[in-house]
């Protein structure tokens, strides 16, 4: 199969990327709903979210320099939902 100038094929490793990194990402949003509901965080380990996110941060990085556009986007909201996860154990938490 060949795809011509106006639609192009697109490559299986973008399709298996990027829905890869949807999966991931959407699996963060019932945590983050949970915590925003109940208001509880208290079995989540702060340390682990936050080597978490360093990760999930230099892998948004790989990204950029491969230019990887399913790292770049998914890595990116992973890291935000991580970072709303660790705000809201902190508030939460001193409470």
């Amino acid at each position: 199969m060949r795809g011509d100038k106006d639609f192009p094929m697109v490559k299986i490793d973008f399709v298996i990327g990027l829905l890869a990194g949807v999966l991931c990402t959407i699996s963060f949003f019932p945590q983050v709903v949970k915590i925003f509901k109940t208001k509880r965080t208290q079995d989540l380990s702060l340390l682990t979210f936050s080597i978490f996110s360093l990760g999930v941060f230099l892998w948004l990085i790989y990204g950029f320099l491969r230019q990887e556009i399913p790292i770049i986007l998914t890595n990116a909201v992973i890291f935000l939902l991580a970072l709303l996860i660790i705000l809201m154990k902190v508030k939460y938490d001193l409470k």
